[in-house]
């Protein structure tokens, strides 16, 4: 079959869908020499006509045509709705593998749309009658033959990367000018949300681009852009065109701010990128560095990817919540074989039929309602982040358990139980943070990966308003609440179901230094016996959520640390850990990104105990020691009795007064007018790294311990 002989057919065609489909896609196997799916896999195990046809709750499956690795395929009548025959395919890309490819055809029009991991999807349309252009054979051909030549070579971290950079210099220009954080941020935060809704079609398409693109100067654009922020706070129109009502907390008392010509071409330059693949897990950080000014040179600098974020959600949150789903799905699948055992068997009266038809009847409502109970305990899941910095943790997190309820959704609809309502969402999510401007992003963060995924999914919009309030966040410090300054106490975190997050860390040796004395006196004392003085900051996120298990307000926790969590004064706090409950997570060194600079941090998973697997470093280990090693437990080591009075700490500097070679030579040179020499003050720095190494030949300024002030 030639091109214009394919054309020349389905042009005149008027059969139906169910008629026509297997008949056109055997035509396009034979216009683009691909073999036919009888001939090239008559077992039909990957590459076959109605791909999971065999629902128990009828319907004709999960695709018309499906080949392993290369497309799933959905036909519609013609001039049919093809982004619904796109939304069936996104609904089950999992059940069918994720192929590269999803492909919706009306005879008419052949949509490709791609499916590869971790980049920017694209579309490509081709009308029959356009079909024999070079370009859209080309296509066709990759879709039988090489779907990789559709991979879209634009990446999902680079568009982050290239948003957060341009946005980031508007921010920065805006602080230069002296204008307020908190309303830069609020402003920023608006824009990022206009631009990620124009793509994904919450907003009229292209509506905000144009407002960059067409405004005659600075004060026109503030104008446009301030009437559309009023417009989705309450619905309505915006020149004649329908604007949904947003509301919730991003368009209450909502700043307009006055750009330059050249902070708007960093706007427009932005607007021009596809917005619906930015992942918001990242570009929370990234826009933060933008946006704080001792941040700003770390500007581009890497972030913390996803794939970081889930080593931690993966064992605390998602395994748990799997095992039960699929002991739940197990026994829903005995369940329904029992009952199709049951039909299959000969009814002999008519008091067994009456019987039979009771006992079929009960039996059907017992999978349904197991299936019913799982889904409502995931929509009843709650999670906290008492640090959530711009909300990363907890976007990961909502998008997996998204994941999950789709499986649930997916398995209840093929096996006939029903139709379940989408029900996990942002408001079973808990955020606590200090900062304002953070606060607030979290918040955006949050709702842009609920949309952006219920987007992807093919599972519609929600109602209106769209963006609810958040009241599950809280803007306050999570662990000294000093509303009375007479009585500080420690702040009240909600009761959930998981914690997990990146607290702040900060050395021990340097709390007052960046908090205060009064501040950090205050800390010891509410801590102490609980929380050593020496211990880091982040010390007291880990006992805190300690205490939260221990008071039944929580089932697991999952933290980042610094690696220093493992020794000293920190360890105390998981050693307190394993007296109440139990380690089953750790990693005990990884690489990590913290404020642009690569760091070696600590993963620890703990809960009161209940948990038997433990994995410590990707390994099943039988404990986790409170030093997060497997091996002999030498936290529980003694000193030993000949060592006494043999050795003490090393030295600790008191300030910065270590000085080169040189400058050490010159000083003990020069006289002094009371004629003591520099050298009475002046001695060589040595530790370890300068013996077993190479000498830094380091010298410092040590006035020793009895020495008098006037001395």
């Amino acid at each position: 079959m030639t091109v214009n002989e394919f054309i020349s057919k389905w042009r005149k065609s008027e059969l139906t869908e169910r008629s026509a489909s297997q008949q056109h896609f055997l035509d396009l196997c034979e216009l683009f020499e691909h073999p036919k799916p009888a001939e090239a896999d008559p077992a039909g195990e990957w590459f076959m006509f109605e791909r999971g046809a065999a629902k128990q709750g009828g319907g004709r499956g999960w695709a018309d045509v499906w080949k392993r690795g290369f497309f799933g395929w959905e036909y519609k009548g013609k001039h049919k709705n093809l982004d619904a025959a796109h939304k069936q395919l996104l609904q089950y890309r999992q059940a069918l593998e994720n192929p590269r490819l999803l492909v919706v055809c009306d005879m008419e029009l052949i949509r490709v749309h791609t499916n590869f991991t971790d980049t920017v999807n694209e579309t490509h349309e081709i009308p029959l009658d356009a079909l024999g252009e070079p370009h859209n054979l080309e296509v066709m051909r990759a879709v039988f033959h090489d779907p990789e030549r559709l991979r879209p070579r634009v990446t999902v971290a680079s568009v982050t990367t290239e948003v957060a950079e341009r946005l980031g210099r508007v921010a920065q220009a805006l602080r230069a000018r002296g204008l307020e954080p908190t309303d830069v941020a609020r402003f920023l935060d608006r824009i990022v949300f206009c631009l990620f809704a124009e793509d994904v079609g919450l907003l009229p398409s292209g509506l905000f681009s144009q407002i960059a693109e067409e405004s005659r100067g600075p004060e026109q654009f503030a104008k446009y852009v301030g009437l559309l922020f009023d417009a989705m706070r309450e619905g309505g129109d915006f020149y004649f065109k329908p604007i949904r009502r947003f509301n919730g907390n991003l368009f209450t008392d909502s700043p307009v701010l006055v750009l330059t010509e050249g902070e708007i071409k960093d706007v427009q330059a932005a607007a021009r990128l596809d917005w619906g693949a930015v992942d918001a897990s990242v570009f929370g950080t990234l826009f933060e560095r933008g946006l704080d000014p001792a941040k700003r040179s770390q500007l581009g600098a890497q972030y913390t990817s996803r794939a970081d974020i889930e080593t931690l959600i993966e064992p605390v949150v998602l395994r748990p919540l799997r095992r039960e789903w699929e002991d739940v799905r197990r026994e829903v699948e005995r369940l329904l074989e029992e009952e199709k055992q049951r039909l299959s068997k000969p009814i002999l009266t008519r008091r067994e039929r009456q019987a039979r038809q009771k006992s079929l009847k009960e039996s059907a409502r017992e999978p349904r309602a197991l299936l019913r109970h799982f889904h409502e305990r995931l929509t009843g899941l709650k999670v906290l982040d008492p640090a959530c910095g711009s909300g990363n943790f907890l976007f990961v997190t909502l998008q997996r358990l998204k994941d999950l309820e789709k499986e649930v959704l997916v398995f209840a609809s093929d096996t006939g139980l029903g139709v379940f309502l989408v029900g996990v969402g942002p408001h079973q999510f808990h955020g606590i943070e200090l900062n304002p401007y953070a606060f607030d992003l979290a918040q955006t963060t949050l709702w842009i990966g609920y949309l952006q995924w219920i987007h992807a999914n093919g599972y519609g919009w929600p109602n209106e308003p769209i963006l609810s309030g958040m009241s599950t966040f809280e803007n306050m410090d999570a662990v000294l609440d000093l509303a009375d300054p007479a009585h500080p106490r420690e702040p009240e975190w909600p009761a959930v179901d998981f914690i997990v997050g990146n607290p702040p860390f900060l050395g021990g040796k340097r709390l007052r230094a960046e908090l205060g004395d009064e501040y950090v006196g205050n800390l010891f004392k509410l801590y102490k016996g609980r929380v050593p003085a020496e211990a880091d900051l982040v010390a007291y996120w880990f006992e805190k959520a300690r205490k939260h298990l221990e008071e039944g307000k929580c089932k697991r926790a999952g933290l980042l640390a610094t690696q220093g969590i493992r020794g000293g004064a920190n360890r105390e706090v998981l050693k307190r850990i394993k007296e109440s409950g139990d380690i089953f997570f750790a990693e005990s060194d990884r690489d990590w990104i913290l404020n642009g600079a690569n760091v070696h941090v600590s993963m620890v998973g703990f809960d009161g105990g209940t948990e038997q697997e433990r994995i410590l470093d990707s390994a099943a280990v039988i404990n986790i020691n409170s030093n997060l090693t497997s091996a002999a437990d030498i936290t529980q080591a003694e000193p030993l009795a000949e060592n006494s009075n043999v050795a003490f700490m090393g030295d600790t500097k008191g300030g910065a007064f270590d000085i080169s070679e040189g400058a050490a030579l010159q000083m003990m040179s020069a006289p002094n007018p009371h004629g003591k020499p520099n050298s009475d003050v002046i001695v060589p720095w040595v530790n370890g790294k300068d013996i077993t190494g190479y000498p830094r030949n380091l010298f410092i300024l040590d006035f020793g311990l009895k020495m008098s002030l006037s001395e």
